[in-house]
C-alpha cells in the first residue's frame, strides 16, 4: 500500500497488482492522443497477451489509476526481437544491458491528476518484482517529448534509426538505483541492536524468551573466524541481519539428504566412494558354483574410480564484477552434470522402504543380499560449505535479500556452498527462492528442509543463444548421465544439420552459457497439433487463442539445466520464447506402460523446469456420432483419439509471474476417487507449487494396468476416473507414492506407520480409503437343513479372520481384477489341443 497526493491535495491509497483481462476497458479509457503519439496505436488485448509483465495500479475502491506494460524487446521496430542487444550496447557502451537485466516499456497510462505518483510507484514495483532487473528502456519518436510525467523517471541516452522506414527514435533509460537500489552490506556492529530487534520481534519472540533481551548484541560480539554477522543498511539504518557459520554437521546431512549432485558439499578426495561396489552377475555366480573350491576365484569388487574434480579457492571480487573464472565453472559442471537425473522419475515410488526407479537397462544381475541397504556415498574431503544460522530482513526490502550472498561468500573464500535449513511449514521467502531444495532420503527424520546455493549462482553473465556445432561436446558432457541423452544429442544434430525433423517440422535448439561453459540445453519444435490441444484442453484459461499465430506455438521436448543455475530457469524459458519468436510453449507427459517404456515413440525427457510450468486441465469431450453426422462431422484434427497425455504450459505472461511454494508434508492415505480428486485439485492450482505431496496406497497410483473394456466389466465403477483420466493428470510427476498399507497413526509424533513398520511423516493427513468390498463371513449353518434367509442369523457385521480360499476374490481395483483374471486363466480355462 502507498499513498499518492495530487497537486490539489487529494489523497489516494493505492496498491499494485498484475493486470487482468477485465482491466482492458478501463485501460482504454485512460489512453489519450498524446499516449498514441508516444507508443503508437496499440491493441490492448494483444499487448497484454504478449507482455512479460503488465502492472495495474488501483485505489482502495479497486478503481484503476494507472497501467504499464513491459516486454523483453523494444517497440517501434528499432531492432529485431532476437537481436537488440548489440544495437543498445553500441548506443552507450557504459550501460551493461543484457536480456537478463533489461525490460522495455511499451505502454503507460494513468489518471491525469495522479500520473506522476502513479508512474514512480509502478516503476518501483517493477524493480521490486524482478530483482535481476536494472534497466527499463523507453523508446519514442525523436520529435516527441516525454511529457511532464515520464520525464521524471527517464533520461535520454541517444537516438537509433528504425528498421522499416527512415525515422529516428529517442532512447530513454530508467535505472534501478534511483527507485529500488541494491542494499549496502557490511559487518554487524553492536550499535545495530536497536534497529534490528523490532524486525526480529515482528517475526519471532522465541529467541528473546530463550536467550534474553540482548541475545543479538551478544551474538554480534561473539564473531570470530568461523562465525560472522552482517547487516544491510538503508540511509544509515540497519534493515536486515544475517549470521553465518562455517561449522556444519555434514555426516548428519549425508545420512538425511541426497547431496550427490553437489558432491556432498565436500572437496573432492581420492578416497571418496561415489559408486556402490560392483554386484555379482548371474554368470559369475554360476561359474563360482561349478568350479572347485580350491580353484574358485574371488570376484573383483573394486569400486569405480571417482571422477577427479577441480574446485577453485575463491572468486571474491570477480563475482561482484561478474568475471567468473573458467576453473570454477569447470568444477561446477563436473560436480553437477555427473549426477543430474531425469525429472521424469523425480517422484519415485517407495516399496517396502526402498526407492524403485524405472530403468531402461534390462535387469541381468542378481543382487546379493536380497534386501540390500540403500547405498550412501562416502565423502572424505574437507567441507566446502557454510550455513546461515539466523536471518531476518524488513519486508520492504525482502526482494533484495540476495544482496547478502556476495558479501558472505567473500567472508569464506575457501567455501563454495551456502546452505540453510528451515522447518517444513515455514513460508518460502525471497532469499531461498534462489536456492536449490535438496531431496531428502526416505529415512530422513529431520523436521527441516535443506536448501543449497553455490557461489557461481551469483554470476549474472548467463547467456542464452541458439546452439551451434561447436556446442556438441559441451552438451554431450552436460547430459552424459541423463536417461534420454542420446535423443537430446540426436535432436541437436538435426538442428545443426537442417533445423528440421525428418518429417519437416521446424526444430530449434538453445544452450545456456556461463563463462564459455555450456550449463543448459533446450530443444523445441513447432506445435503441429494445436487444434487438438485447443479442443481437448482448457488452454484458454491462460491465453486468448485468437491472438497467437500458429507458428508462435512451440512444444518443449528437452530441457536440462545445471542445478546451480536452476534459479535462472524462468529466464531460460523467457529467452526461448524471445529468441524462437514463440508466445506459448507446451510440454506433454505421456503415460508409461507396464514394461516401463513410453507408449508414444516421440515421448521425451521430462524437463527439470516442470515446476515452472502450469498444468492444463483436460476438457470433457463430446461423443460425436461421426457416421450420422457425415460431412457435418468435426475435422479429424479434433475428433482423432491419440494416446492421452498430461499437458503443461507456459507463455510470455507467465515468465515473470511467481508461484507460491507450499512445503507442508501433505499425506493422502488411499487411492480412492476422493483421494485422487483431492490430489488433482492441488496439482492443478496454477499459482501454487506443492513440493511434498505423498500418496499411501496398497497398489500405488491407479491406471497402470491399462485394462481393456471387457476386463473392466469385472469392476464396479463410480465413473469418476478411468485410465485416460489418470493419463491426462499424470499425478506421478507431482506426487510421491508409497506402496503399502497404513497400519497405524501416531498423532503426537505426526507420522503414519506403513506395512513393514516404515514411517511416513506428515503435517496434514488426509484419510480417503474409500468404500471397499470385504471378505464375506460364513454363517456357519448346515446347508443340508435348507434354511431360508429369515431363519439364518444376520452376520453382516461379523468379520472373517480365517484363511481366505484361493478361489475367492474381492475385486476392488484394477490390481484385484488383474489378479483374478490371471488366476482364472491359469486354473479354470482348459485349452484344447
Amino acid at each position: 500500500m502507498s499513498i499518492l497526493t495530487s497537486p490539489r491535495g487529494k489523497v489516494e491509497v493505492v496498491h499494485c497488482r498484475r493486470t487482468e483481462s477485465q482491466d482492458v476497458y478501463c485501460i482504454k479509457s485512460l489512453i489519450r492522443k498524446f499516449t498514441q503519439k508516444l507508443f503508437g496505436k496499440l491493441n490492448i488485448i494483444y499487448l497484454l497477451e504478449k507482455a512479460n509483465l503488465a502492472v495495474t495500479l488501483c485505489n482502495d475502491k479497486e478503481e484503476i489509476m494507472a497501467h504499464a506494460s513491459f516486454l523483453d524487446y523494444p517497440n517501434w521496430n528499432v531492432a529485431k526481437q532476437d537481436n537488440w542487444v548489440p544495437v543498445f550496447q553500441e548506443l552507450d557502451s557504459e550501460i551493461p544491458c543484457t536480456p537478463l537485466n533489461t525490460l522495455f516499456m511499451h505502454l503507460f497510462v494513468a489518471v491525469d491528476e495522479y500520473s506522476m505518483g502513479c508512474c514512480k510507484e509502478i516503476i518501483r514495483t517493477v524493480f521490486k518484482a524482478v530483482p535481476e532487473l536494472h534497466f527499463i528502456f523507453l523508446i519514442v519518436p525523436s520529435y516527441m517529448s516525454l511529457g511532464s510525467t515520464l520525464i521524471t523517471v527517464f533520461d535520454q541516452v541517444g537516438n537509433i534509426p528504425c528498421l522499416t522506414y527512415s525515422e529516428e527514435f529517442a532512447v530513454h533509460i530508467c535505472h534501478r538505483h534511483n527507485h529500488f537500489p541494491q542494499l549496502h552490506i557490511r559487518r554487524a556492529r553492536v550499535e545495530d541492536h536497536d534497529d534490528l530487534m523490532p524486525i526480529f520481534m515482528r517475526y519471532d519472540t522465541i529467541l528473546k524468551e530463550t536467550y534474553g533481551d540482548y541475545f543479538l548484541a551478544e551474538l554480534i560480539e561473539a564473531q570470530d573466524e568461523e562465525n560472522h554477522a552482517v547487516v544491510c543498511e538503508v540511509e544509515g539504518k540497519a534493515v536486515g541481519f544475517m549470521n553465518v557459520c562455517s561449522r556444519v554437521d555434514l555426516p548428519l546431512l549425508h545420512e538425511c539428504f541426497d547431496l550427490g549432485p553437489f558432491h556432498g558439499l565436500c572437496v573432492p578426495h581420492p578416497d571418496d566412494v561415489l559408486e556402490p561396489p560392483q554386484e555379482y552377475s548371474v554368470q559369475e555366480i554360476q561359474d563360482a558354483l561349478l568350479s572347485d573350491g580350491r580353484d574358485s576365484q574371488k570376484i573383483d569388487k573394486k569400486p569405480q574410480e571417482p571422477i577427479s574434480l577441480e574446485v577453485t579457492e575463491s572468486i571474491q571480487e570477480k563475482v561482484m564484477e561478474e568475471a567468473a573464472s573458467r576453473e570454477l565453472l569447470s568444477a561446477v559442471h563436473s560436480i553437477t552434470s555427473s549426477e543430474m537425473q531425469d525429472t521424469e522419475l523425480s517422484k519415485a515410488s517407495i516399496v517396502d522402504g526402498q526407492y524403485h526407479c524405472i530403468s531402461s537397462e534390462s535387469s541381468s544381475s542378481l543382487w546379493l543380499p536380497k534386501e540390500p541397504s540403500p547405498f550412501r556415498p562416502l565423502y572424505r574431503g574437507d567441507s566446502t560449505a557454510f550455513c546461515i544460522q539466523l536471518f531476518c530482513i524488513d519486508e520492504n526490502y525482502e526482494a533484495r535479500s540476495l544482496d547478502f550472498m556476495s558479501f558472505v561468500f567473500n567472508l569464506f573464500p575457501d567455501k563454495n556452498f551456502c546452505m540453510i535449513s528451515l522447518p517444513h511449514l515455514t513460508p518460502e521467502f525471497a532469499l531461498i527462492q534462489n536456492f536449490v531444495k535438496i531431496v531428502p532420503f526416505n529415512s530422513c527424520t529431520l523436521e527441516h528442509d535443506l536448501y543449497v546455493f553455490h557461489r557461481a549462482g551469483l554470476l549474472k553473465s548467463i547467456n542464452i543463444r541458439l546452439a551451434t556445432v561447436m556446442d556438441t561436446s559441451g552438451v554431450e558432457q552436460l547430459v552424459s548421465t541423463l536417461m534420454l541423452n542420446k535423443l537430446i544429442l540426436e535432436d541437436l544434430t538435426r538442428f545443426n544439420e537442417a533445423c528440421r525433423d525428418p518429417d519437416g517440422t521446424p526444430l530449434q535448439a538453445f544452450v545456456a552459457e556461463v563463462a564459455e561453459q555450456i550449463v543448459g540445453i533446450a530443444v523445441i519444435r513447432n506445435e503441429m497439433d494445436i487444434e487438438y490441444i485447443r479442443s481437448h484442453y482448457n488452454i484458454e484459461d491462460f491465453i486468448y487463442f485468437s491472438h497467437h499465430q500458429r507458428e508462435e506455438h512451440g512444444r518443449l521436448h528437452h530441457f536440462a539445466l545445471n542445478p546451480i543455475f536452476r534459479h535462472y530457469t524462468k529466464f531460460f524459458l523467457k529467452e526461448i520464447l524471445r529468441l524462437g519468436y514463440k508466445s506459448c510453449l507446451y510440454y506433454p507427459i505421456y503415460p508409461q506402460s507396464r514394461e516401463s517404456k513410453f507408449q508414444n515413440p516421440y515421448a521425451h525427457s521430462l524437463t527439470s523446469a516442470l515446476h515452472y510450468l502450469v498444468p492444463v486441465r483436460p476438457r470433457r469431450q463430446i461423443v460425436y456420432p461421426l457416421e450420422k453426422l457425415g460431412i457435418n462431422a468435426p475435422s479429424k484434427a479434433v475428433s482423432k483419439d491419440p494416446p492421452g497425455y498430461a499437458l503443461n504450459h507456459t507463455n510470455r505472461k507467465l515468465t515473470l509471474e511467481p508461484k507460491i511454494t507450499v512445503n507442508a508434508r501433505i499425506v493422502v492415505v488411499g487411492a480412492s476417487s476422493v483421494g485422487i480428486s483431492f490430489l488433482e485439485t492441488l496439482v492443478f492450482c496454477s499459482h501454487l507449487k506443492f513440493n511434498n505431496l505423498t500418496l499411501i496406497s496398497t497398489h500405488g497410483l491407479p491406471g497402470k494396468k491399462l485394462l481393456d473394456h471387457e476386463k473392466r466389466k469385472f469392476l464396479a465403477s463410480d465413473h469418476c476416473f478411468n485410465d485416460k483420466d489418470y493419463a491426462l493428470m499424470s499425478l506421478c510427476s507431482w506426487v510421491n507414492v508409497v506402496v503399502g498399507r497404513m497400519i497405524g497413526i501416531d498423532r503426537a509424533a505426526k507420522h503414519v506407520v506403513v506395512s513393514n513398520n516404515e514411517i511416513v511423516f506428515y503435517d496434514h493427513l488426509i484419510l480417503c480409503t474409500g468404500q471397499q468390498y470385504q471378505v464375506p463371513c460364513p454363517t456357519g449353518v448346515d446347508i443340508r437343513q435348507h434354511l431360508t434367509n429369515r431363519e439364518v442369523e444376520d452376520s453382516s457385521k461379523q468379520r472373517y479372520t480365517g484363511k481366505v480360499p484361493c478361489n475367492l476374490f474381492i475385486v476392488n481395483d484394477e490390481e484385484d481384477c488383474f489378479d483374478t483374471l490371471t488366476w482364472i486363466r491359469n486354473n479354470s480355462i482348459i485349452t484344447e489341443d
